[in-house]
């Protein structure tokens, strides 16, 4: 099957690797299709326990998309727990809220759901490029 679209990318957004933490499969499925045009890699972790157990297996992460409600654990909880073994790691929540908890979400770039290729693209730039 043929991709229907491919975005374009900034020269300074280099391919990344890219960990997408989503519990609901369409936003995931069509997540997974607009990073994949924009030229990244992507890994799927249906929930945060998912993603953290591939964190764990030491496989080679970028920046990390998770969506902020999810069921056991939240985007900003499943930050927190990243944060304190991968300190570094660029992390973006993804979230139809207005606000992030501030007291939760220190260091977390806020993607605000819908979002186009663009500012997904945009987002992930910021976030690998320490501008959060």
């Amino acid at each position: 099957m043929e991709k229907s679209e491919t975005y374009e990318r900034a020269p300074h957004a280099p391919p990344c690797r890219v960990l997408l933490v989503e519990d609901d499969a369409l936003i995931s499925m069509s997540t997974l299709d607009v990073l994949e045009g924009l030229g990244h890699q992507v890994l799927e972790a249906p929930s945060p326990r998912k993603a953290l157990e591939i964190l764990h297996a030491g496989t080679p992460i970028d920046v990390v998309l998770t969506d902020q409600s999810m069921p056991g654990m939240t985007g900003t909880q499943l930050a927190a727990e990243i944060r304190a073994k991968w300190p570094e790691l660029p992390i973006i929540v993804a979230t139809g809220y207005v606000e992030l908890p501030k007291d939760k979400a220190p260091r977390l770039l806020h993607l605000m759901k819908p979002y186009v290729g663009e500012d997904l693209d945009a987002a992930i730039s910021s976030a690998v490029a320490g501008r959060v």
